[in-house]
């Protein structure tokens, strides 16, 4: 199983291919309609930022780490997310955006990920954000340090878990005094939902089709 997921992975990271939104994870008003922006408002400039999708070897398959975001931060309290964050000056691509961003976190060194390529990027509301998912390969499992003024937790989800259709689920949700449909990967107790469900079923199609072949 492993060599065939990192097989299928480098294949989808090196062609991946264009995605209607209607195959993605996205909250939807209740008769269907997409309620997420997808690019900023007119005359807005966003931040620029990144976030790394790290999938490492572990028991024989592919393993993804996810954070809790600490209680203190401005944006996303306690939301599940991936490593990641705004870019900084010294920044030169986004892919040093989601590096640097993992080992501040994660303590992931840079150079234990092998780079395998970009996903879409997607706009993020509340914190002004232009967000680059990229994604990367570790040739085996990292030891996690999580950063307690950022991370309030870590844990990691196995790719198989994440290509289960029983995985994602969705509810109801009233926020801001409207009902909407939340769609979300269903994973050791949590609900990941919002921009990383976004990222990680982006994600999933490509390696379905990828696998499909």
């Amino acid at each position: 199983m492993l060599q065939r997921q990192i097989t299928a992975l480098r294949h989808a990271l090196a062609a991946p291919t264009p995605l209607a939104l209607e195959e993605l994870l996205v909250i939807r008003d209740l008769v269907g309609r997409a309620l997420r922006p997808m690019e900023p408002p007119p005359g807005v400039t966003p931040r620029e930022a990144a976030a790394l999708l790290l999938l490492y070897p572990s028991a024989g398959e592919l393993w993804l780490p996810l954070t809790v975001r600490s209680a203190r931060l401005t944006t996303h309290r306690g939301e599940i997310s991936l490593p990641g964050g705004g870019a900084d000056p010294g920044d030169g691509t986004p892919v040093q955006t989601a590096l640097r961003e993992a080992w501040e976190e994660l303590g992931i060194p840079p150079a234990s990920v092998e780079v395998l390529g970009t996903l879409t990027p997607c706009y993020i509301p509340p914190s002004n954000n232009t967000l680059t998912p990229v994604v990367g390969l570790s040739a085996t499992e990292p030891i996690l340090r999580p950063d307690p003024a950022e991370v309030e937790a870590v844990f990691s989800v196995s790719l198989r878990t994440l290509l289960d259709p029983v995985t994602v689920q969705e509810e109801v949700w009233a926020r801001h005094g409207v009902q909407m449909r939340v769609p979300f990967f269903a994973v050791a107790g949590h609900k990941v939902w919002g921009a990383t469900a976004l990222l990680l079923s982006e994600l999933v199609v490509q390696l379905r089709r990828t696998l499909a072949h």
